[in-house]
């Protein structure tokens, strides 16, 4: 039976060596495992496989230069390195990357390999914007459980983006071609939220008119998000203790016994330690769930993935159209002043309504609403300043100057169309200058 192009496509992986032996050797590992190697001369080839394999280059300058390439030319290509001594390029770069050890083990290869493979195209799909530091990390501690049928207790405040971590989860995870159910436990009545969890037969109670089968049935195979656990009542805690432990359920109504085999990832924004101390969670069911712990930033506290952030939901907000719609730099400043009470969810509120009030052009300091202008401590007098709120806009002045940088620089490359040396001449600066920022702030450019 012929192979669809479809399906080559997803197993082809681009093998870039600078000793062809090396490659070749790669090469029969990979076909081995049933994938189809394309040995690269240069990184700069087009490649629509799923993964690139950097493997045992002369030194940590070649690999540099490799992957530089291959960012410029394929930003969303996941690669696995053969190359130790280099831990921290994962760390620079914010892109999917993975390392293979040397001597290379068909174990581990074929992991990262299937790793590689889920995520292709997830970023795009499901993506944690930014590379602050704190976002960084949280990408990595996602890469490392996806594979596992661990459960996960994600925690943060309100409109971080916990179920988006949740399903980034779910689509990196060998059960992402099956379900992903979400089910909020603090929107449902207690009385209510069992029969939603487990599903009940015909007449079970008053109103069951039908049978109905529940979340744990409907995620089979596939990832079960609880999203606000701190909010479920102690009676029902009880009940999903009983299911994490023995990964199985009866329906309301019923005494047959179902197995399940679902993975649960749990979020909430309380603090589940002090109520576990007040005796409103089970501490059981605490460290049942607490197994991998995931913590979502704030967004004040990662003030530099703010404009990635903007272009982001601008670009979500107009349909795709890129360009539209910009922030001034003097706006940009004076969002990053703003606490950001309500999060990622109160910055995607924002940016919608500014999508509707200015559909194109360039949104300025006087078209945000008023709560977002924070007053320009560079044309107060030290006589006319408050005291407090020049600390507080000067206590992210870094960020808040690698957000202007970070945002006339996407703007100049927008409007030279990518060409280095036409957005350095917008900005007046040197080319090389402009490149090392690129580098810095990780934006695509052509050679």
């Amino acid at each position: 039976m012929p192979v669809s192009s479809n399906a080559v496509e997803r197993n082809k992986v681009l093998v870039v060596d600078a000793d062809p032996c090396r490659a070749e050797a790669l090469s029969k590992r990979l076909r081995f495992l049933n994938y189809l190697p394309v040995i690269a001369d240069k990184p700069l080839r087009d490649h629509d496989g799923i993964a690139v394999l950097l493997g045992g280059l002369c030194g940590k300058g070649d690999t540099e230069r490799a992957f530089e390439e291959l960012t410029r030319k394929r930003p969303d290509l996941p690669l696995i390195v053969v190359s130790p001594g280099m831990p921290d390029l994962d760390r620079v770069k914010g892109r999917p990357m993975w390392f293979l050890d040397a001597p290379i083990r068909r174990s581990q290869l074929k992991q990262l390999l299937g790793r590689a493979s889920r995520y292709r195209g997830t970023e795009r799909r499901q993506r944690l914007t930014g590379n602050s530091a704190p976002i960084r990390a949280v990408r990595r501690l996602i890469e490392q459980v996806a594979d596992f049928d661990t459960n996960v207790l994600v925690t943060g405040e309100s409109g971080t983006g916990k179920e988006l971590v949740a399903r980034t989860i779910h689509e990196l995870s060998e059960r992402r071609d099956r379900p992903f159910v979400p089910i909020n436990c603090g929107a449902i009545p207690a009385d209510l939220l069992e029969s939603e969890l487990f599903g009940h037969e015909k007449g079970a109670f008053s109103g069951a008119v039908s049978s109905r089968t529940g979340r744990f049935e409907l995620a089979e195979g596939g990832t079960l998000f609880l999203d606000e656990i701190g909010d479920m009542s102690l009676p029902m805690q009880v009940k999903l203790l009983r299911v994490l432990q023995e990964r199985a359920f009866e329906r309301v109504g019923s005494n047959q016994s179902r197995k399940c085999n679902v993975r649960v990832v749990a979020a909430t924004h309380r603090d589940l330690p002090a109520a576990v101390a007040k005796g409103e969670f089970r501490d059981d069911l605490f460290y049942r769930l607490n197994v991998f712990p995931i913590e979502m930033p704030p967004l004040c506290k990662r003030l530099s993935d703010l404009p990635l952030l903007l272009d982001e939901l601008l670009f979500q907000h107009q349909g795709g159209a890129k360009g539209q719609l910009r922030i001034a730099p003097a706006a940009l400043s004076s969002l990053a002043s703003y606490s950001w009470p309500g999060n990622i969810r109160e910055l995607s509120n924002l940016v919608e309504r500014m999508a509707i009030l200015h559909p194109s052009g360039e949104i300025d300091v006087h078209d945000l609403p008023q709560k977002y202008r924070q007053p320009s401590t560079a044309t107060e007098g030290p006589a006319g300043e408050n005291p407090t709120l020049l600390y507080d806009t000067r206590a992210h002045l870094k960020a808040h100057l690698q957000s202007i940088e970070q945002t006339l620089i996407r703007q100049a490359m927008d409007a030279a169309e990518g060409v280095v040396a036409r957005a350095a001449r917008l900005l007046k600066m040197r080319r090389t200058t402009l490149v090392e920022k690129l580098r810095k702030y990780d934006i695509a450019w052509h050679a």
